[in-house]
């Protein structure tokens, strides 16, 4: 478990809040729609303070149309992963060997924990084939794909750990499935239904992508946020998803943050994630040096965004269809402070 003293800090952030944010300049606001925009947005929502200040659709003008969050779906399955925890099902730091008996035979499979897979730093191969359509049993495959680094050690973004997380889940549930569970547990509280689900030939879903979301939908897991936790979990399970692991601070349980502002070094996330993971760094790294150090995200892959800044009260969701994105410019233009 995280310990309180890395807890507090961040705790007395969020605890100072005050009732309503400084208002975005609607100016700001507009200038960080036209970037979006000129660079395939396909939506665009902001809230602030519970009121939206800005909501756009500059391809169809529609707002129902669910749109691909791509990777954006790790977030729902980490709020799975930290509701299970507090149901009792399973320890965060308990060993995954103790519900997968094939991995106490590996010196280092057997020392993975629950926790690890889910901020990536088990050290398994990304099994980037386990995206297709239906690869097989995804999570046999994922249990069987070696460990390429020691665990705790490397950062290695993909989707076989989250298929290894599945696993022990479906185990734990003892006849429920994880998407039953995570349907009960996640999603009728934030007022979603099932999912696309991607499920392969054993009915095991793909856990790492998949979803469809309107924007509206999406930004009720932002609100979430605001709201530390609820419905669903308490501000203490929440708050672990803002502490990364060694080889990456900046990411676990699905969430991206900016922790490292503003003396960090400012990346494009979703480009560091192109080359293999050996060639990654993420030391300090942060998504932008003049947004708040409390700024969360969650990426997908092609720019789809959800944005949260709990100091600002304030939720931002952006869909593309691909192309060049900077969020770091996006965050200065919204914030309006572009130099």
């Amino acid at each position: 478990m995280v310990g309180s003293a890395r807890l507090f800090p961040f705790v007395l952030l969020l605890l100072g809040l005050h009732a309503a944010a400084q208002q975005l300049a609607p100016v700001a606001v507009d200038a960080a729609a036209r970037y979006s925009a000129a660079h395939h947005g396909t939506s665009f929502l902001v809230i602030q303070n519970g009121k939206t200040l800005l909501e756009q659709y500059p391809i169809d003008g529609n707002s129902e149309i669910p749109r691909r969050i791509y990777s954006g779906t790790k977030a729902f399955w980490g709020l799975a992963a930290l509701a299970a925890a507090e149901d009792g099902l399973l320890k965060l730091d308990e060993r995954v060997g103790d519900t997968i008996p094939a991995w106490q035979s590996d010196s280092r499979k057997s020392r993975v924990t629950i926790r690890q897979l889910l901020d990536f730093s088990c050290g398994l191969a990304s099994g980037s084939s386990l995206h297709n359509r239906d690869p097989g049993d995804r999570d046999a495959i994922a249990i069987r794909l070696p460990i390429v680094a020691e665990p705790g050690t490397a950062f290695i973004y993909g989707p076989s750990a989250l298929q290894v997380f599945h696993y022990v889940l479906k185990n734990k549930l003892h006849g429920q499935t994880p998407q039953t569970y995570l349907e009960r547990r996640v999603l009728r509280r934030l007022g979603l239904g099932p999912q696309r689900y991607l499920l392969d030939r054993a009915g095991n879903p793909l856990l790492a992508a998949g979803w469809q979301l309107t924007a509206r939908q999406w930004a009720r897991l932002g609100r979430l946020v605001l709201a530390r936790g609820a419905p669903i979990i308490s501000a203490t399970s929440l708050e672990q998803c803002w502490h990364g692991s060694a080889p990456n601070p900046a990411f676990a349980f699905g969430w991206w943050n900016n922790r490292a502002a503003p003396a960090g070094r400012e990346l494009d996330f979703e480009k560091m994630l192109n080359p293999t993971w050996s060639r990654q760094s993420w030391s300090g790294a942060c998504l932008c040096r003049d947004a708040p150090a409390d700024l969360v995200e969650c990426i997908g892959s092609g720019y789809q965004r959800l944005f949260v800044i709990p100091s600002l009260k304030l939720v931002v969701v952006r869909h593309s269809t691909g192309g060049s994105f900077s969020d770091a410019e996006f965050l200065r233009l919204l914030l309006g402070r572009r130099q």
